[in-house]
Protein backbone atom coordinates (compact mmCIF):
# COMPACT_ATOMS: atom_id res chain seq x y z
CA UNK A 1 0.00 0.00 0.00
CA UNK A 2 1.20 3.66 -1.26
CA UNK A 3 1.07 6.17 1.21
CA UNK A 4 2.54 9.98 0.60
CA UNK A 5 2.72 12.04 3.98
CA UNK A 6 2.59 15.90 3.58
CA UNK A 7 3.73 18.47 6.11
CA UNK A 8 4.47 21.88 5.57
CA UNK A 9 1.41 24.09 5.39
CA UNK A 10 0.13 27.17 7.11
CA UNK A 11 -0.85 30.57 7.26
CA UNK A 12 1.55 32.78 6.05
CA UNK A 13 1.28 36.47 4.93
CA UNK A 14 1.48 37.83 1.71
CA UNK A 15 4.96 37.70 0.21
CA UNK A 16 6.14 35.04 2.25
CA UNK A 17 7.40 31.39 1.88
CA UNK A 18 6.41 27.98 2.50
CA UNK A 19 7.92 24.64 2.06
CA UNK A 20 5.72 21.57 1.64
CA UNK A 21 6.96 18.57 1.84
CA UNK A 22 5.72 15.24 0.65
CA UNK A 23 7.36 11.61 1.71
CA UNK A 24 6.37 8.19 -0.39
CA UNK A 25 6.13 4.99 1.78
CA UNK A 26 7.68 2.73 -0.52
CA UNK A 27 11.14 2.51 -1.44
CA UNK A 28 10.82 2.55 -5.10
CA UNK A 29 10.71 5.99 -5.41
CA UNK A 30 11.82 5.92 -8.64
CA UNK A 31 9.76 4.65 -9.98
CA UNK A 32 6.94 7.42 -9.33
CA UNK A 33 6.60 10.54 -11.22
CA UNK A 34 5.46 13.09 -7.86
CA UNK A 35 3.45 16.08 -8.71
CA UNK A 36 1.67 19.18 -6.70
CA UNK A 37 -1.92 19.89 -6.68
CA UNK A 38 -4.41 22.37 -5.00
CA UNK A 39 -8.16 23.24 -4.78
CA UNK A 40 -10.46 25.49 -3.48
CA UNK A 41 -13.93 25.09 -2.08
CA UNK A 42 -15.92 24.83 -5.65
CA UNK A 43 -13.28 24.29 -8.13
CA UNK A 44 -11.36 21.42 -9.73
CA UNK A 45 -8.36 20.45 -8.28
CA UNK A 46 -5.33 21.56 -10.49
CA UNK A 47 -2.17 21.18 -11.13
CA UNK A 48 0.67 23.28 -9.57
CA UNK A 49 3.52 21.69 -10.61
CA UNK A 50 5.12 18.37 -11.33
CA UNK A 51 7.52 15.95 -12.56
CA UNK A 52 7.36 14.18 -15.93
CA UNK A 53 8.25 10.29 -16.19
CA UNK A 54 11.27 11.80 -17.78
CA UNK A 55 12.05 13.96 -14.96
CA UNK A 56 11.19 17.50 -16.61
CA UNK A 57 9.20 19.69 -14.14
CA UNK A 58 6.18 21.51 -15.18
CA UNK A 59 4.24 24.25 -14.05
CA UNK A 60 1.40 26.20 -13.64
CA UNK A 61 1.45 29.99 -15.71
CA UNK A 62 0.43 31.26 -12.14
CA UNK A 63 3.24 29.83 -9.95
CA UNK A 64 5.72 29.84 -12.44
CA UNK A 65 8.61 31.81 -11.07
CA UNK A 66 7.67 31.80 -7.99
CA UNK A 67 7.43 27.94 -7.09
CA UNK A 68 10.22 25.25 -7.21
CA UNK A 69 9.73 21.60 -6.97
CA UNK A 70 12.60 19.62 -5.93
CA UNK A 71 13.06 15.78 -5.09
CA UNK A 72 15.29 14.10 -3.06
CA UNK A 73 15.42 10.34 -4.08
CA UNK A 74 16.95 9.05 -0.84
CA UNK A 75 14.42 10.65 1.58
CA UNK A 76 11.87 9.44 -0.70
CA UNK A 77 10.66 12.81 -0.62
CA UNK A 78 8.99 15.31 -3.12
CA UNK A 79 8.93 19.44 -1.96
CA UNK A 80 7.58 22.50 -3.31
CA UNK A 81 8.96 25.96 -2.05
CA UNK A 82 6.93 28.80 -2.60
CA UNK A 83 7.83 32.08 -2.63
CA UNK A 84 6.04 35.59 -2.97
CA UNK A 85 2.83 34.05 -1.86
CA UNK A 86 -0.33 35.54 -2.86
CA UNK A 87 -3.98 35.02 -1.88
CA UNK A 88 -4.90 33.30 -5.00
CA UNK A 89 -2.52 30.98 -3.92
CA UNK A 90 -4.60 29.34 -0.63
CA UNK A 91 -6.02 26.33 -1.16
CA UNK A 92 -5.10 22.43 0.33
CA UNK A 93 -2.62 21.17 -1.56
CA UNK A 94 -2.35 17.68 -2.34
CA UNK A 95 1.03 15.26 -3.05
CA UNK A 96 0.84 13.05 -5.88
CA UNK A 97 2.82 10.08 -7.18
CA UNK A 98 2.20 8.38 -10.68
CA UNK A 99 3.85 4.85 -11.56
CA UNK A 100 5.79 5.56 -14.61
CA UNK A 101 4.99 2.78 -15.91
CA UNK A 102 1.43 1.72 -14.78
CA UNK A 103 -0.93 4.64 -15.42
CA UNK A 104 -3.47 3.10 -13.02
CA UNK A 105 -1.68 3.65 -10.35
CA UNK A 106 -1.79 7.01 -9.17
CA UNK A 107 -1.68 8.07 -5.34
CA UNK A 108 -2.62 10.74 -3.45
CA UNK A 109 -1.71 12.53 0.27
CA UNK A 110 -3.90 13.49 2.50
CA UNK A 111 -4.22 17.20 1.47
CA UNK A 112 -2.55 20.16 3.41
CA UNK A 113 -3.90 23.78 3.79
CA UNK A 114 -1.69 27.20 2.83
CA UNK A 115 -3.64 30.13 3.71
CA UNK A 116 -2.29 33.41 2.19
CA UNK A 117 -3.79 36.38 4.67
CA UNK A 118 -2.56 38.86 6.07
Amino acid sequence: QVQLVESGGGLVQPGGSLRLSCTLSRSAFSFYAMGWYRQVPGKQRELVARFTSHGATVYADSVKGRFTISKDNAKNTVYLQMNSLNPDDTAVYYCNARHRFDAERVYWGQGTQVTVSS
